[in-house]
């Protein structure tokens, strides 16, 4: 049964919600689910843990910025939550002011600093005597703004969060990157593995034994020797001594694939521990090229010749 209640990283109007509603519209949900912004990604995840909410959507990399520190930790010191899909969102800001406000007013803007720091080539151009104000989020810095609840004379923020709390846009898609995008992943509570598509991604975190020389090395090689590429590796603290790490890893392919299903043994082997965050659909949908030495069918060849020497 599809997830009905939805938790995501408020407040309102973030980019967030756009992937939410995104995702709520691709598994025809948008009608009947309900939605509920959390203070944080860690607390949109323990609605999930605690039953609160059947999935959460939080974000976990942008391709400006990289990976989200917060949604990762999050992840990983909960381990009993599954990522079954991703969305990806391309970041377009507006510059918007309360109706009647006009350019030249525009002397202070309120955004998040990730947000400014991606449209900060435009605000020195267009407004370089605006100053900044750090806001909670790009969405708070329009909803403080429709409120008068801050000092800052106009907004950074999604076009979503504009037309939702009735600001008037001044200025269109202001990012310095045209082509920015931020990645969430949906999360619920541990069941059934979405089956694979050929375009799939594989979500682990794995923490090292030790800190000696060559230990990462070890469990790269395991991806490696077996043709799955990385996405994306984040490496993260442990908190248990300097040095010491886990890396929460993002590979292409699904853990039913005979290659995959060996990588990650190898790493169950070599690594402290290893957690499974999930196997999913690209968002992209694009195929995951395999060497013909690594098909299931080039494992299902090994194996047969391997038991036919044993009984030779």
């Amino acid at each position: 049964m599809s997830p009905r209640r939805f938790g995501y990283l408020g407040p309102e109007a973030t980019f967030t919600e756009a992937a939410l509603l995104k995702y709520l519209d691709s598994q025809g949900l948008r009608e009947t689910a309900s939605t509920e912004p959390m203070r944080n990604a860690a607390s949109a995840l323990d609605a999930v843990v605690e039953g609160d909410c059947d999935a959460a959507v939080v974000p976990i990399e942008n391709s400006v910025e990289g990976g989200v520190p917060a949604t990762i930790d999050a992840l990983t010191e909960h381990g009993r939550l599954q990522i079954i899909a991703e969305v990806l969102v391309p970041v377009r800001f507006v510059l918007a002011v309360k109706p009647g406000t006009s350019r030249q007013e525009v002397t202070s803007f309120g955004s998040h600093p990730h947000g400014e720091a991606q449209v900060r080539a435009f605000m020195s151009e267009n407004f370089p005597s605006a100053v900044y104000l750090p806001t909670s989020s790009t969405a708070a810095a329009a909803r403080d703004l429709a409120n008068d609840a801050g000092d800052h004379v106009a907004a950074v923020c999604p076009a979503l969060a504009a037309e939702r709390y009735g600001l008037e846009v001044v200025a269109e898609d202001i990012g310095d990157r045209q082509d920015a995008v931020t990645r969430f992943v949906v999360v619920t509570r541990p069941g059934p593995i979405p089956a694979p598509t050929g375009a799939d991604k594989t979500t682990v975190v794995a923490a090292l034994r030790s800190d000696r020389a060559g230990s990462l090395l070890e469990l790269l090689e395991q991806f490696s020797s077996r043709g799955i590429n990385m996405s994306r590796i984040e490496s993260r603290p442990t908190g248990d001594g300097l040095g010491l790490y886990q890396f929460s890893i993002d590979l292409l392919g699904h853990i039913r694939e005979s290659r995959m299903a060996e990588a990650l043994q190898g790493v169950h082997r070599a690594a402290l521990k290893l957690s499974f965050l999930g196997s999913y659909p690209s968002a992209d949908g694009e195929l995951v090229p395999v060497d013909p030495t690594t098909t299931d069918e080039s494992f299902a060849s090994a194996a047969d010749w391997l038991e036919r020497t044993l009984r030779s």
